[in-house]
């Protein structure tokens, strides 16, 4: 296996940046070059004091020719429209890009729709969707990854063993539920403690900006995914419930455990699927009951890791010829 391979993260102030941190720290391939921001001036314990002891390094304010010097590689862990100010000229330096934002996952045209206006269309051409499991091969070759949303990520992974056999045209119906830190870390009055504490309550339904995001990864018409994620009093995980009418004569759960046989970060369950399970790992574990014509899947990840960070990390693994899971964590935060 390659060693020494130099790698940074631009946004590590929020928590998949933090979660970049503490993967790549122990990474058996990548060095950790280069931490920044869009301020500077600080450290990253200082950012994240749980780092104390354990990573003091500085956290520089982002300058794209720095990254160019220092790094093979770059994790962009920054909101969407601020990405891609950075990959237009970090491609342009040869550096190679894992995004963790929204600004390479869409066309164009479906992107601007529910985001802003793209300001760098040519790297839309070269990207690659990061969800191994449906292409793994593409990453290999890859110098500009668009890491899947959490939501999508899920959902896609429940879903893509039963396409072939869902009813055409018939709906697709996501019922998904997420912990707080998925929010970011920046308070809103959506996220205060005082809203989130003993409450649930859906946001944005049918009309969320995941919703084309999973359309267009499954190759469906928008107007068939219908798509409602729920805010809930938890920190980390999530799970989707998911519900799709099928046809032929075939045992649901056969075909999962057959479809995912050799998928090491997918998990085929016996029984529905919760978060705890999960958090801190890149799993996602699925579970699936037929009735009659009508499928559940159950579909449980770590927002923050196979929704965001771990997830990126085995994208960065692919695209530079080491084992997907190369320091990738697969021991969950259980108790």
């Amino acid at each position: 296996m390659a060693k020494n391979i130099n790698v940074g993260i631009v946004g590590a102030t929020g928590y998949t940046g933090l979660e970049l941190v503490k993967i790549l720290l122990n990474h058996p391939s990548f060095t950790l070059t280069y931490i920044a921001n869009s301020e500077g001036g600080t450290t990253i314990n200082k950012l994240h004091s749980s780092l104390n002891g354990v990573c003091e390094d500085e956290v520089q304010k982002a300058d794209v020719d720095v990254i160019a010097k220092e790094c093979d590689l770059v994790f962009l862990a920054v909101p969407h429209k601020t990405a891609m100010a950075y990959v237009k000229p970090l491609m342009a330096l040869g550096v190679k890009v894992v995004d963790l934002s929204a600004d390479y996952r869409l066309t164009q045209e479906v992107y601007e729709e529910f985001y802003v206006p793209h300001t760098d269309i040519e790297n839309l051409e070269h990207v690659v969707y990061g969800l191994p499991e449906m292409f793994r091969k593409e990453l290999q070759y890859a110098s500009l990854v668009a890491n899947p949303g959490c939501f999508p990520t899920s959902a896609i992974l429940g879903l893509l063993p039963f396409m072939e056999k869902r009813q055409e045209g018939t709906p697709i119906i996501i019922d998904a539920k997420t912990g707080v830190s998925g929010a970011g870390k920046k308070l809103s009055e959506t996220t205060h403690f005082v809203n989130v504490n003993d409450n649930l309550f859906a946001y944005n339904p049918l009309m969320h900006r995941h919703a084309p995001e999973i359309a267009q990864k499954l190759n469906v018409d928008f107007d068939e995914v219908n798509f409602v994620p729920h805010l809930v009093p938890l920190t980390r995980g999530m799970i989707s419930s998911i519900y799709i009418q099928v046809d032929g004569d075939f045992d649901a759960p056969s075909h999962l455990r057959k479809y995912y046989k050799d998928e090491k970060n997918v998990r085929v369950s016996e029984i529905p699927v919760d978060m705890k399970n999960v958090a801190g790992t890149n799993f996602c574990d699925i579970y699936v009951k037929r009735k009659g014509n009508m499928l559940f899947i159950s579909s449980a990840i770590d927002n923050l890791m196979r929704g965001a960070s771990s997830q990126a990390v085995v994208n960065a693994n692919l695209m530079m010829g080491l084992d997907e899971n190369a320091g990738i964590p697969n021991i969950a935060y259980v108790p």
